[in-house]
């Protein structure tokens, strides 16, 4: 693949950086790169009569994919079930997602891995197996990123089938120009909650000024094949509440207040709520914890936010914390409002301070993916 040249990479200017976008993985990814060990257990894309749909070790019917293709294109193409050759090709080809953003107006995207396939390798049981499909799919993110890292940045996965294997991804990965961060399903030690044998891999991130991500909440089982919510998205940053309390109170963050966490596609307009209550709370029964910071002191410090329309979240921007919001296209998937994002991005910020709408659009996520020079 061809790679932008440092110094054309210092010379990009932003306006636009979305925080959460995603690629749609190649029907080749797993059969072409995974060992002879792994050949016949390699996950891979098949044609079923009502379209295709990738086939996966675990999963009991096969998993459709349209809905996290279709961004503006024809509402018939808003279906879970469509044929692969029907949709754009920059899910999966660096050269055309530059002109596919173009006309969004976005300069600049941070790569997260099509969810329900990423929960399926974060549940798969055999740690051998698991290690292989994230070593692959991670090897493919770096090399499409790397097509142009002014442009695309991506969250590799990182195993959670013990601190070591992490560890040893993270020291794998981390050179590589097109990764600029982690996403996690579980935590290393494999389980859904942080306890200080995770403590390894948080060093190295911090070592190498790379954030952490969760990709809207953590899940280590199996998802269905299809969405069976009524209303997708409905209510998603329920998922989350309950882990920002974990990490705090497992003294993770405060172990470690250099590392950087983002929190994908929750938004963030619950956030000053949130923040009220868990404060009050640790103020009755704060004589049973160590910590030197309240909570919303520990998020407020190390914690970030990626919303697609969050009015309310931005009214209460001073609640919340200017330099922890980042704005985010979710492209190609449904909810984006690709080709228009602008219009949405103006009609939300249009009362925003310059500095700090700029922040929100492209400054923090410049900085925390390291975006130009």
């Amino acid at each position: 693949m061809t790679v932008t040249a440092p110094d054309q990479r210092a010379r990009r200017v932003y306006h636009l950086i979305s925080a959460d976008s995603h690629v749609n993985e190649p029907p080749d990814l797993w059969t072409t790169r995974l060992s002879r060990e792994f050949a016949e257990r390699a996950p891979r894309m098949e044609r079923f009569d009502q379209g295709d749909a990738w086939l996966f070790e675990g999963v009991d019917a096969p998993i459709p994919f349209g809905l996290n293709a279709c961004a503006g294109m024809d509402p018939a193409m808003h279906q879970a079930w469509v044929r692969w050759e029907d949709l754009r090709h920059g899910g999966w080809d660096p050269a055309a997602r530059v002109e596919e953003i173009a006309r969004d107006g976005v300069d600049a995207e941070v790569l997260y891995p099509t969810p329900r396939l990423a929960h399926v390798i974060f549940a798969q049981a055999d740690a051998d197996y698991h290690t292989a499909l994230i070593r692959a799919y991670n090897d493919w993110l770096a090399d499409y990123c790397e097509y142009d890292t002014s442009r695309f940045q991506g969250m590799a996965m990182l195993p959670n089938r013990g601190v070591a294997g992490a560890v040893a991804e993270i020291e794998r990965t981390a050179e590589r120009d097109g990764i600029g961060g982690y996403v996690i399903g579980g935590f290393p030690t494999e389980v859904l909650r942080p306890t200080a044998a995770d403590d390894p891999a948080w060093a190295r991130l911090v070592e190498r000024g790379m954030p952490l991500s969760i990709h809207v909440g953590l899940t280590t089982g199996m998802p269905s094949a299809t969405n069976a919510s009524t209303l997708p998205a409905a209510g998603r940053f329920n998922n989350i509440t309950e882990t920002l309390v974990d990490l705090v109170f497992s003294g993770m963050l405060e172990r470690f207040p250099d590392l950087q966490v983002v929190i994908a596609e929750d938004d963030c307009g619950w956030l000053p709520y949130f923040k009220e209550q868990v404060d009050d709370n640790y103020r009755r029964f704060r004589h049973r914890f160590d910590l030197p910071l309240f909570p919303s002191e520990y998020l407020e410090r190390q914690v970030h936010f990626t919303y697609v329309v969050d009015t309310y979240g931005i009214e209460n921007r001073d609640r919340i914390g200017v330099e922890r919001i980042l704005w985010s296209s979710d492209y190609p998937h449904a909810s984006a409002y690709y080709p228009h994002s602008w219009p949405t991005v103006q009609a939300s910020l249009g009362n925003v301070p310059v500095a700090e709408r700029n922040l929100i659009l492209f400054g923090n996520a410049q900085r925390l993916f390291r975006f130009g020079p």
